[in-house]
């Protein structure tokens, strides 16, 4: 779904010194920094991006007698995905005014995540955020970071913070699926806890049924970043920018002030304890430039994010993972038996309402003719911009 706003910011900047204005004037300066990847573009422009394919995800959720006979489910899903990014920054950024230093000015991203489960396009996930380029602080004393900040129907929000950097290649680490005691070290050995459920070769009513993962493998279970080094198989890669945040402030890299989750009454629980806290949320965004075998180049989006659900004692790890190829128009779209103008929009666009799909059928009148729910397979149709 792209993001259908214009909205761009514009706030006062302090007094510039002498020639600065001119310099600005010739090249405005770029607040997004490396989220420029995100959307691409020059700075200053209006500029959006949409990314969009498949991915996997899993999730142990608690479970009160409404699926199997155990007090937890494991969830598992290949997905369709579309991520859709609009740059805010405007010509002078996001002014954060200071008491105890200088005003700040950000970059920011505001962006639109849509998950479907790929079996049966059920929606699984929706979320509207903001990615934001943060410049070193004095007051705090702290580096230039990255931060994202999400908000979650199921009455969740994060704001995760971290660093921006580039290296020559992604490097993907062990992703444990694994529950393990609350309050424990979160280091993938410490107190785990293992269920059947984890094993696909072992029958189980509290997971997904096999048939509509089929093709799951017992390793991309046990490591979900699995997914991501596949899909790297038949590419060389020509640079990577790295975005890595947490909720964490006792990471490294993670600014050590402000940051975190927080969640609604429901969630968090009182003297019982919680139902599903999500307590702590990291993610890692890979952006790529690569080269696949046929010598074609083009932007590829890859990501995994880890959540820490706490219920019933325990940590329990839900991960979704993505690889996603940013989505250039105009293209064009071959119909097939079944289409509709709606179904195609919605396939490309994330969402198949007006103007949508009439976009499609005003670029495509003549091809079509005058009833645009007649149209027929073979028609190779143009799909123009959003």
């Amino acid at each position: 779904m792209p993001i259908e706003t214009d909205f761009h910011y514009r706030q006062e900047h302090a007094p510039p010194p002498p020639g600065a204005a001119i310099r600005a004037a010739v090249e405005p300066p770029d607040f997004l920094g490396l989220l420029r990847g995100f959307v691409g573009g020059r700075p200053g422009d209006k500029n959006q991006r949409t990314w969009k394919d498949t991915g996997f995800n899993m999730i142990w959720r608690p479970n009160h007698n409404q699926s199997g006979n155990k007090d937890f489910f494991l969830e598992l899903n290949f997905t369709d995905e579309i991520l859709s990014f609009n740059e805010i920054s405007g010509g002078t950024g996001v002014a954060n005014r200071g008491l105890l230093q200088n005003d700040i000015f950000l970059g920011a991203v505001a962006y639109v995540q849509q998950i479907n489960d790929s079996f049966d396009s059920s929606g699984q996930h929706f979320e509207p955020g903001v990615w934001a380029n943060v410049p070193g602080t004095t007051d705090p004393g702290e580096q230039a970071s990255v931060t994202r900040m999400g908000s979650i129907p199921h009455g969740t929000t994060i704001n995760l913070q971290g660093r921006a950097f580039t290296v020559p290649a992604p490097k993907f680490e062990v992703a444990t699926i694994t529950p393990f005691r609350a309050g424990s070290v979160d280091d993938g050995n410490t107190n785990l806890v293992h269920f059947d459920e984890e094993t696909l070769s072992i029958p189980s009513t509290s997971r997904t049924p096999l048939s509509r993962v089929a093709s799951l493998t017992q390793q991309q279970l046990a490591n979900p970043n699995l997914f991501l080094s596949q899909a790297l198989a038949n590419q060389t890669i020509l640079s990577t920018t790295v975005l890595a945040v947490s909720s964490v402030t006792t990471t490294t890299s993670v600014p050590d002030a402000g940051g975190g989750t927080d969640n609604i009454a429901f969630l968090v629980g009182k003297t019982d304890g919680p139902n599903a806290n999500a307590a702590i949320a990291s993610a890692i965004f890979w952006i790529e430039k690569v080269r696949d075998r046929n010598g074609r180049e083009f932007d590829q989006l890859q990501y995994t994010q880890r959540v820490l659900l706490n219920f019933n004692g325990l940590s329990w790890p839900h991960i979704t993972v993505g690889t996603l190829v940013s989505q250039t128009f105009p293209t064009t779209y071959v119909v097939v038996a079944g289409d509709t103008l709606s179904a195609i929009a919605s396939r490309f666009y994330g969402t198949g309402r007006e103007p949508f799909w009439r976009l499609i059928y005003d670029a495509n009148r003549g091809l079509i003719g005058e009833n645009p729910n007649l149209i027929q397979p073979g028609q190779n149709l143009t799909i123009p911009a959003p």
